[in-house]
């Protein structure tokens, strides 16, 4: 029997940002996949659209599903929610592998990451990402999604819940992974923060930006396939 495996998405994504990598990675796993609260047409409720909502989404839906222990793939944010998933529950999470996870939040930090996060500057700068962000989150206005990701991120900057302390008290395997060319995830900071798990390999993909859609889908398969057989 297949093990199961649930991807997780990241900031402003969806389920179907995951289609690809859940098509390579089905040969080995069994995987799941869903839209957080808020993403990919789900309605946005303010209360439940922040990691630590999204992060007991994640449980409920491996409880709901009868999952038993599973492991976990996470994108940008969706690596973020899926460690602090394993804080709060660890007996459901067998490993966690996070790619292009931002660790450091802070006031200093979130400037850079919510710059372009106003519908007005995307609609007139990058007009066709405003299209992609529109047919992704349908029937859901798309710059509410926007609206509602600033407001997330302000409050990780002022209150981030994986603090080094947390981390340090989760103790599955946990690998985390950035590209050499991200400027979100950071190869130092991740470097550091991945120091702080008990249980953590950390490496660096060369030549790789932050859009997982830029990522080599066949390098990224081998790593999760590798690390989840490494630690059984």
């Amino acid at each position: 029997m297949k093990e199961n495996l649930l991807l997780l998405h990241g900031a402003l994504g969806s389920e179907k940002q995951l289609r690809g990598l859940a098509r390579d990675l089905s040969q080995f796993y069994q995987v799941h996949t869903f839209s957080f609260s808020g993403h990919g047409g789900r309605e946005i409720e303010i209360e439940a659209f922040s990691v630590s909502a999204f992060a007991r989404e994640v449980i409920g839906y491996i409880q709901e599903h009868n999952l038993g222990s599973v492991h976990i793939f996470g994108f940008s944010m969706g690596g973020y929610v899926a460690l602090l998933a394993a804080s709060e529950a660890p007996g459901l999470i067998k490993t966690v592998t996070t790619l292009g996870t931002k660790f450091d939040w802070s006031a200093e930090t979130l400037a850079a990451e919510t710059r372009m996060l106003d519908a007005a500057t995307i609609q007139e700068k990058v007009p066709q990402f405003a299209e992609q962000l529109a047919q992704t989150h349908a029937p859901t206005d798309w710059t509410a999604v926007v609206g509602a990701t600033r407001q997330l991120l302000t409050g990780l900057s002022v209150q981030p819940p994986l603090t080094p302390a947390r981390l340090t008290k989760i103790s599955i395997p946990v690998q985390i992974l950035v590209g050499e060319l991200d400027k979100t995830g950071g190869v130092d900071a991740s470097s550091l923060y991945a120091s702080y798990l008990p249980q953590a390999t950390f490496e660096i993909l060369m030549n790789t930006p932050h859009p997982l859609e830029r990522v080599n889908p066949d390098e990224l398969v081998k790593r999760i396939s590798r690390f989840i057989q490494g630690a059984a």
